[in-house]
């Protein structure tokens, strides 16, 4: 087991730092792990640039190596003490490679767990809030904490703005108060250059570079209306990774990008060293100048997007509209063909109905007419034939409404019944029910004397009747 004398020694040989309260300062950053804090530290020396002649930086190195605080004041003493230094040897990989293998597999299994902690912990805690018992809710509801959560990025960059604000002052670039890569967004929706200041508090031209150009009022109402401002700490992470990805290597450091393709950001100009505010202003009104075709080709080109945007939209609302016009009469037409079609069916419903109705009474008619018939067939024939003149015979005449007359002999021992059989077997009259009636006297043979005979009734030998409707 290597001791912490053993591990300081290691330390001091391999990185060529000779102050043994710095090492023993980074390696208890790393939790004297000397396999990872020899490895961070070769790592962020030997990226180093030695120079900024570049103009594009990839925007993927914003998004890498993040360390903590006391990780980059350590990284950065360590550079202005010991300079730059060469990566381990062969033997030296050799001989920690136990150490490295055994201290990888902890840091996987230890990460494993600790992600699984996390994940468990944040679904209980999004489980407790919505059913109002988290530890941040209050008697009315209220949480302490924001209800948006702010990523990193965006903490830092507040807590950059607040104490730029508190050391120099309200008369000062308006610097966003969200992460770089949100800035450099911000600046391409404005059609602006992005104005990058890298604020280094240990550098002894910064208060004064702060005080006088960079908070002086022509130059910050300048860089407000041209210009979206992000500022960054480099002893804060993101500061610290833009100070890498820009190759800033003196300070005051500023400068002056904009939004590239593939992903990248151009550099289109930085500053480097203090500068008075008039010279900062010449500089920034040459980099303006010299950018203003870009930018303006950059507005055109959006502008006409948005024109063919709109455009395109319209069109597509005057063919929404036109296609629901036509629907709409299309749908009127098929609702007036069908109502036309149900008047139709409804017309040709009634028609046969009325049809078979007719043909339904002219078939009952004719039955009745057939049974009619037939009733005075058989009432003619039951009547027999006429008999002869004679002592027992019955000369009867009938009358008729209509004014016809019919004669008929009967036997004086025929019944009434028979007179009524024998008008019925004529057919000469229409009504279903009669009585025969006799004028003087005025004698109604109805029912009750259908039995009677003709001699009975008084009839005989001849006799005058009537047909009355009844």
């Amino acid at each position: 087991m290597v001791d912490v004398a053993d591990k300081l020694a290691y330390f001091q040989a391999i990185t060529g730092l000779e102050d043994p309260d710095l090492c023993s300062e980074i390696l208890a950053a790393h939790g004297w792990d000397l396999e990872l804090a020899i490895s961070s530290f070769t790592v962020t020396n030997s990226d180093r640039p030695e120079s900024s002649a570049t103009v594009a930086a990839d925007v993927a190195e914003v998004g890498r190596s993040e360390r903590s605080s006391e990780e980059l004041r350590l990284l950065q003493r360590s550079e202005t003490m010991g300079g730059v230094v060469a990566p381990p040897g062969l033997a030296w990989k050799l001989i920690t490679l136990p150490i490295s293998v055994i201290s990888g597999s902890l840091g996987l299994i230890s990460g494993a767990i600790g992600l699984g902690m996390w994940a468990a912990g944040g679904v209980l805690s999004y489980s407790l809030s919505m059913i109002g018992l988290g530890s941040g809710s209050g008697r009315n509801g209220d949480s302490s904490s924001p209800l948006v959560s702010v990523s990193a990025a965006g903490a830092e960059a507040m807590d950059f703005v607040a104490s730029f604000e508190k050391d120099y002052g309200a008369t000062r670039p308006n610097f966003v108060t969200e992460g770089f890569m949100d800035g450099l967004q911000l600046s391409r929706n404005a059609f602006k250059l992005l104005f990058v200041y890298l604020h280094s508090p240990d550098h002894p031209d910064t208060p004064l570079f702060c005080e006088r150009t960079l908070c002086s009022e022509p130059l910050a109402a300048f860089i407000n209306e041209n210009f979206v401002s992000w500022g960054g700490n480099i002893r804060a992470s993101e500061g610290f990774k833009m100070s890498n990805s820009l190759k800033a290597s003196r300070f005051p450091f500023c400068a002056v990008v904009m939004a590239a393709t593939n992903q990248r950001i151009a550099l289109l100009q930085q500053v480097e060293g203090p500068k008075s505010p008039e010279e900062m202003l010449t500089i920034l009104q040459k980099v303006l100048e010299e950018s203003a075709p870009v930018l303006v080709a950059a507005r055109l080109d959006a502008e006409e997007r948005r024109n063919s945007t709109r455009l395109r939209e319209e069109q597509d609302a005057a063919y929404r509209e036109a296609l629901e016009a036509d629907q709409a009469r299309e749908r009127q037409r098929k609702e007036e063909q069908e109502r036309l079609e149900r008047e139709a069916a409804e017309a040709e419903r009634k028609r046969k109905e009325e049809e078979e109705a007719r043909e339904r009474a002219a078939r009952e008619a004719a039955e009745k007419e057939a049974a009619l018939a037939r009733m005075r067939q058989e009432k003619a024939l039951s009547l027999g034939s006429e008999p002869e003149k004679g002592p027992n015979v019955t000369q009867v005449l009938v009358r008729f409404p209509t004014g016809e007359r019919k004669d008929r002999r009967f036997h004086s021992t025929a019944t009434i019944q028979s007179l009524y059989d024998y008008v019925d077997s004529l057919g000469c009259l229409d009504a279903e029910s009669y009585s025969l009636v006799s004028n003087f006297p005025r004698v109604v043979y109805g029912p009750e004397k259908l039995s009677l005979s003709l001699k009975e009734a008084g009839l005989h030998p001849q006799a005058s009747l009537f047909v009355e409707p009844n």
